[in-house]
């Protein structure tokens, strides 16, 4: 950025241009965000947003699209508009699996092409029904806890909407795992902010037109304050960040977090124990019982399976009814621990 790399034509030839000139062009360019960016469609509504505002005592009035910033300077709908508008093009994907990887796909679901907010409620619903709480007995008490730690899961899920890098139209995803919960999200850290400023809570807002919005209706708190909330719960090693992605993975409480202790495995009874040592993948009902040469259905189901699936030891592969024929069943992520350690 000097008059030795930078040419301006005169006529016919290359002159080195002017420091001041290079200073006035570079201060003036044009950065691409969803506030500058003309939405590709003008016949936008916004009733939802109105809903949401009206919920909070704000009402919106007929001048919300120039004080939200969702007009461009020539008074056109931005991206930002679009994002909160009615109707959009943009759909968040939640997906479950059965095992650790991608290769067993049991849930897939869609939520969006509605307002943004609309879509984030959903989805904060979605997970917030795939957060169960699990319970442990131990030889001293009895632990109740939710398989991830509910407000640094909540700060993860807004996090990864609100920075979304959505000037390359791909929205965030959630994918649900055995083990692990995974938020990937558009875009990696800003040019101007670094790792240690980032886990510091330095907070440079991607979307401000949204962050405006979601601050309004109170989806979002004090600035900056998730990335810490996350930090206390899960460390900074839960954070990847790729070279167009960011993505952070937050194990379930089963699966040995910081808070997990010796004390906190299960105990279990000879019966559980026994059907735990013979599970090699996946088993519907008949297969454990022949394995087991059990005849008895309910003395199986009492002293056997229904003990091992209370104690978390035990999983549905799919969400079918645990009394069903055709259900299959395998070890957690617990369960598989508790199997090594017995067999040891």
């Amino acid at each position: 950025m000097t008059h030795k790399s930078c040419y301006i034509r005169l006529g016919t030839a290359a002159e080195p241009m002017p420091l001041a000139m290079i200073e006035k062009l570079f201060a003036s360019r044009t950065r691409n965000s969803i506030g500058k960016m003309r939405s590709h469609r003008q016949d936008l509504t916004f009733e939802q947003l109105r809903i949401y505002y009206d919920a909070r005592g704000k009402s919106l009035n007929s001048q919300f699209m120039r004080s939200l910033d969702l007009i461009t300077e020539d008074g056109e709908y931005n991206y930002a508009g679009y994002l909160l508008s009615d109707e959009n093009n943009i759909s968040i994907k939640v997906a479950k699996y059965s095992g650790l990887d991608r290769v067993d796909l049991i849930e897939n679901n869609e939520y969006g092409y509605c307002s943004l907010v609309k879509a984030t409620k959903s989805v904060l619903d979605k997970i917030e029904l795939e957060n169960r709480t699990t319970t442990r007995i131990t030889s001293k008490e009895r632990i109740d806890r939710r398989l991830w730690e509910p407000v640094a899961l909540r700060e993860a899920i807004i996090n990864s909407i609100i920075h979304n890098l959505f000037t390359i139209e791909v929205p965030p995803k959630f994918e649900i795992f055995a083990d692990r919960i995974e938020i990937t999200s558009a875009g990696t850290l800003p040019e101007s902010l670094s790792e240690r400023d980032f886990f510091a809570g330095i907070s440079i807002p991607r979307n401000r037109e949204l962050m405006r919005v979601f601050r309004d209706l109170e989806l979002v708190e004090q600035l900056g304050s998730g990335v810490p909330r996350i930090v206390k719960s899960y460390g900074k090693k839960c954070f990847y960040f790729m070279d167009n992605f960011t993505r952070i993975s937050l194990p379930v409480s089963e699966a040995g977090t910081p808070q997990d202790t010796p004390q906190d495995t299960p105990q279990v009874t000879p019966q559980v124990k026994l059907l735990l040592a013979i599970f090699s993948g996946e088993h519907n009902r008949q297969e454990l019982q022949d394995l087991l040469d059990l005849s008895d259905r309910k003395h199986f189901r009492e002293k056997y399976l229904m003990p091992a699936i209370d104690a978390g030891l035990v999983v549905l592969v799919k969400n079918e009814n645990k009394y069903s024929k055709n259900a299959k069943y395998k070890l957690s992520p617990i369960g598989l621990k508790v199997k090594s350690k017995n067999s040891h």
